[in-house]
This record gives C-alpha cells, sequence and structure tokens, in this order.
C-alpha cells in the first residue's frame, strides 16, 4: 500500500500541482491539504479515491501557482475610492491621525480587484489531474503488490517443503518412540501388562500424531495460493491465513518429539513471520 504519486497541470493560467502519498493502514483514511479555491471539491476527491483504493492512509497535497504568462490586471472603483478619501480626511482630521498609506488604501474592502480565474476550468483541471494522480498511485502499488506476491509464493513454496519433510519424518519418530519406550522397560528388568502397555504406547503416538495439522498446514497453504492468484484487495484474507499458519505451527511444535521436527516448526514460524511482515503492505 506504499506508494507516492505526483502530477501537474495548467488550467487557466495556472499551474495546479497534486502530491499523494500513500501508507500502510487497516482501512482507507484520506487526508487532504487543499487551496480554499478547491475546498468544495473534498467530497469528489474522496468519492474517487474510495473507488480506486480498499485500504491506505492517503495524504492529499494540492496547490495552485500563476503562469508565467498570466498578465492580469488590477481595477480601481474610483467611487469607491473617493468615498474613502473624503472619509479618510474627516477621519483624519478630528483624530489627528496619521492618513493610510496607498497600499493600506487599496487593501481596503472593495477598492482593488483584479480578474478572477474561472471557477469551472480550475474545478475541471483539479479533478482531472486528482484522477490521474490516483491512477498512477495504483499503477505503483500494482507494481509493489506483484513484487510482494512473489515473496509470498517463494515462502509458501518452502513452508509446503517443510511440511512434507516433516510428513516423512512422522512414521519414523512414532516407531522411535515405541523402541525408546520398550528399550527402557527392558532395561528396568520390569514386567509389564503386555495389555496395559499397548494402551499407554496408543496413548502417546496420539498425542504426538501430528497428521491433522499437516493437513491443515496443506490446506492454508493452497488457500493461499488460490487467494494469490485471485488477485484485488486480499491482505486482510491473508493476515488471517497467516495466523491460522502460525497457529498451526505452534501447535506442531508443541507435539514435536525430536530436535528434527522442532527445527522444522521453527523454521515454519520464521517463513510465516516473513510473509506476515510483508503482507502488511498489501491492500
Amino acid at each position: 500500500m506504499t506508494a507516492f504519486a505526483r502530477e501537474s497541470s495548467n488550467a487557466d493560467h495556472s499551474i495546479v500541482t497534486v502530491e499523494l502519498r500513500s501508507v500502510n493502514h487497516r482501512y482507507l483514511d484520506c487526508s487532504f491539504k487543499l487551496p480554499d479555491a478547491l475546498r468544495a471539491l473534498e467530497p469528489r476527491f474522496r468519492e474517487l479515491a474510495g473507488k480506486k483504493l480498499a485500504r491506505g492512509k492517503l495524504d492529499c497535497l494540492m496547490r495552485i501557482q500563476a503562469g508565467a504568462e498570466r498578465n492580469s490586471t488590477l481595477d480601481i472603483n474610483q467611487e469607491q475610492l473617493s468615498a474613502l478619501m473624503d472619509a479618510t480626511s474627516l477621519v483624519t482630521g478630528k483624530l489627528e491621525t496619521r492618513a493610510p498609506t496607498a497600499l493600506e488604501i487599496l487593501q481596503f474592502p472593495g477598492i482593488c480587484s483584479a480578474e478572477e480565474q474561472s471557477e469551472e476550468a480550475l474545478h475541471k483541471a483539479a479533478l482531472d489531474i486528482f484522477g490521474a494522480a490516483l491512477g498512477t498511485l495504483a499503477e505503483s502499488r500494482q507494481r509493489e503488490g506483484e513484487k510482494l506476491a512473489a515473496m509470498i509464493q517463494e515462502r509458501i513454496t518452502a513452508v509446503e517443503g517443510e511440511v512434507t519433510v516433516t510428513r516423512s519424518l512422522v512414521p519414523e519418530l512414532q516407531k522411535a518412540q515405541r523402541d525408546r519406550i520398550l528399550t527402557r522397560i527392558d532395561d528396568l528388568g520390569v514386567e509389564v501388562e503386555q495389555g496395559r502397555l499397548e494402551q499407554e504406547l496408543v496413548y502417546l503416538a496420539q498425542k504426538s500424531d501430528v497428521d491433522e495439522e499437516l493437513d491443515r498446514l496443506d490446506a492454508h497453504v493452497e488457500e493461499v495460493r488460490r487467494t494469490l492468484k485471485k488477485g484485488g484487495p486480499c491482505g486482510r484474507r491473508l493476515d488471517f491465513l497467516m495466523q491460522e499458519l502460525n497457529r498451526e505451527a505452534n501447535t506442531l511444535s508443541s507435539k514435536s518429539t525430536s530436535s528434527s521436527t522442532t527445527q522444522n516448526a521453527v523454521e515454519l514460524k520464521v517463513l510465516i513471520e516473513q510473509m506476515r511482515e510483508q503482507i502488511q503492505n498489501i491492500e
């Protein structure tokens, strides 16, 4: 969701410039800094942003600068100026204060006016340039998303590999666990009821069985791939899948009966955390 876009355009002898910045956020949060002449367009800007973006904190800065070719003329209201001068002379004489300067007189309301820009043309140019900047921003986010998707595909393939390795070790580990217990009983030299021993061995095998966890990990891996292939806004769904993957990896670790499966579980958690951090950048 992190991106930047800048566009500018000429409108009625003025230059309209817009800068857009977006960073990660749980939902779409738009912030606008607009000149007074464009404040009325803020609802339209929000509507356009909502159609183009689904999540992210969007900051928009828009400026209007006079073009180099603009030659505005100042009009003096002679009638208003004469009335103001008469009033000024009267007040100055009675209060014995200094007369106002020429600049102060020009700043008095109604004395001086300049040719106004066409508001319709300015608004149209602002909307067009904002739409162009949004398009550039979306393209930048799309490129970033493609790179992140490739990274996630690489990590999810590594997760699948760890699951496959762990699954291949399960029968051997269960047999090793059984042999280890029988060897200890033989070393102790005690007689054990065979039926009770088999019950305990089955109970231990059930406690350390991780087939369900491995099956769920495989299912989540396929769901991550399906979500990435589908495209569109998928950050929240991927974040949820990372939580599920991490939960299964924790269960796998807690049921581990050997250093090899513990190491596999740790590697799974590392890969999942790497994906989770990058998924925060996905819309």
